[in-house]
């Protein structure tokens, strides 16, 4: 990632540029490439990543083909369903976001095979690529750039969005919102961005020829096997209800998960620069300001999250596999505790939940008092 970022954001939007490199910067990507030069793992193509592949793409399949045509209660349809939602999250974590972020593999072809396991589960790879790698990433935590934070009218994830009343109880009905995000990702938000021709507030290049093609193939093969097919053997209440509970889940963890990582009371969320102006922060200092890691013991977390409990790490090293951020992790820290460059993490993930319920709450009260930032040095 570059010293200075410049956005694709609406002209009226300025955009963000980032201090220049710093020494801190400068070891911490030196000491990445010592890791990897005396590793016997390259930053790709990890063994481990293929046969969690194949784990997660089988139990996507086993649970499908149990719930279509297993005869099942319906308790147990419902367990299925909910296996089900847990599963499509955790190729998502895994399979596609490493290989959306080229962490996958050295191969483009798989890299963007990996990829287009979005599209198998409804969504779709071109936008969730401007929205994610070029803005999320890019400007983490800051509004009107980072489209993370845009959760429309009824929720408030950053002190710089405007406050409405409905706000002081998104502390009790965001979690359910949670889940209704993959739903309204299905079945509105890319057609969107695709009529507007822009993600938030920032205009991206609408997809054409076979990105074009492949956005509405998707979104067919999708819809072929979420409804067309199991209507041929199923009431088309039990196929939307099932549909409905699967993606409920899926949502409520994939919405969890990342927002444990950026929107909390550690993190920081910077206001957008006035015209002119940069960051004092470099861009590793920012991303280190903006975002916590959580439960870095636990090892099936680490496992089915993709190591975004390591979110740190994967800011820093977005095109490394997920499978070196426990290594890396310890790096990190180091070279932090080097440079006075704070690091932040919770322990569990009770800890973490607990932070993004009181940042929630905090953004529903702005009379209430908030916990003040965490200014990152520059080091010179």
């Amino acid at each position: 990632m570059s010293e200075s970022q410049s956005s694709s954001a609406d002209p009226a939007v300025p955009k963000v540029r980032f201090a220049p490199k710093t020494p801190f910067t400068e070891a911490l990507r030196q000491r990445e490439a010592a890791f990897f030069s005396a590793s016997r793992y390259g930053r790709t193509d990890h063994p481990f990543m293929y046969l969690k592949t194949f784990v997660l793409l089988g139990s996507l399949v086993a649970s499908y083909t149990l719930l279509v045509w297993g005869g099942l209660p319906w308790w147990g349809a419902a367990g299925t369903a909910v296996f089900l939602g847990v599963v499509m999250a955790g190729i998502g974590f895994n399979v596609m976001h490493d290989g959306g972020h080229r962490a996958y593999s050295k191969h483009a072809w798989i890299n963007r095979w990996t990829f287009y396991s979005l599209d198998l589960l409804g969504g779709n790879s071109y936008f969730w690529y401007w929205k994610h790698n070029h803005l999320h990433h890019a400007y983490t935590n800051i509004d009107h750039h980072d489209t993370d934070l845009e959760v429309g009218a009824l929720g408030r994830l950053s002190p710089h969005q405007t406050h409405h009343a409905l706000h002081r109880y998104q502390h009790l009905y965001l979690w359910f919102l949670y889940g209704l995000l993959v739903i309204k990702w299905h079945l509105f938000d890319d057609y969107y961005n695709l009529a507007k021709g822009q993600i938030g507030s920032n205009p991206i290049p609408r997809p054409k020829g076979w990105d074009l093609f492949h956005l509405f193939a998707g979104k067919f093969v999708f819809s072929f096997f979420a409804f067309f097919l199991p209507l041929y053997f199923h009431p088309w209440y039990l196929v939307l209800a099932f549909y409905v509970l699967a993606c409920f889940v899926e949502g409520v963890i994939l919405a969890v998960v990342f927002q444990m990582a950026h929107c909390l009371e550690e993190a920081d969320f910077p206001p957008a620069p006035s015209e002119g102006s940069r960051n004092t922060l470099d861009w590793s200092q920012h991303q280190l300001a903006t975002t916590v890691n959580f439960s870095p013991r636990s090892r099936f977390l680490t496992w089915y999250c993709g190591g975004l409990n390591y979110q740190i790490e994967h800011h820093l090293f977005p095109k490394v596999s997920h499978i070196h951020y426990p290594a890396l992790s310890k790096i990190v820290q180091e070279t932090c505790k080097e440079y006075g460059v704070p690091y932040h993490c919770h322990p569990t993930v009770w800890r973490s939940l607990r932070s993004h319920y009181r940042w929630l709450f905090q953004m529903g009260h702005p009379e209430s008092p908030t916990t003040p930032p965490h200014p990152v040095p520059s080091q010179s």
